[in-house]
């Protein structure tokens, strides 16, 4: 995690309006911190939103910049590299709101998010079963089980009517 000096310093950098909107989503959902949160959304509706537009860089190096060094990809590995946890990171001073791309602020994937990819895989594994079904392979599966199943209904059927013959003798 980020120094609190580090973090300090990046939000002094903040305009009021850029730092009321980070403390109003920080702040969201803690008990604790109701009043604060309170107090930051009243803000953000409050001060003047022309203040919210963001220089925006570009992407493209140009002549006479040097690359960054390429970082290798950790994704939260151990002993990783401290600031690399895989998890993409919004640039300085863009408020975040929380659940953005299906996880939280500190990178734990959200209930939605979840149970979504489990709707996604279950229809897709029920998709697949009925696409299985549909094809010459699997009618023949369906229909050596259905034999398997009648096979053993009879062979029960004739233990029970042994079993029967021999109570009577």
């Amino acid at each position: 995690m980020t120094d609190a000096k580090e973090l300090a310093v990046q939000l002094a950098q903040l305009s009021d309006a850029e730092l009321a909107v980070v403390v109003a989503v920080a702040t969201e959902g803690r008990a604790a911190l109701a009043e604060l949160h309170a107090v930051a959304a009243a803000l953000t509706t409050t001060v003047d939103h022309a203040a919210d537009v963001i220089d925006v860089t570009p992407d493209t190096i140009l002549d006479g910049q040097d690359a960054q060094p390429a970082t290798p990809d950790t994704f939260g590995q151990v002993q990783a590299t401290p600031g690399a946890s895989g998890i993409p990171v919004p640039p300085t001073g863009m408020p975040v709101p929380p659940g953005i791309g299906g996880y939280t602020s500190s990178g734990v994937p959200t209930f939605e998010s979840v149970r979504d990819k489990v709707e996604q895989r279950y229809g897709t594994s029920q998709g697949m079963g009925e696409l299985d079904r549909q094809t010459p392979v699997g009618r023949s599966v369906d229909e050596q089980w259905d034999e398997r199943r009648k096979a053993a209904k009879e062979r029960l059927e004739q233990i029970r009517k042994s079993m029967r013959g021999n109570d009577n003798d």
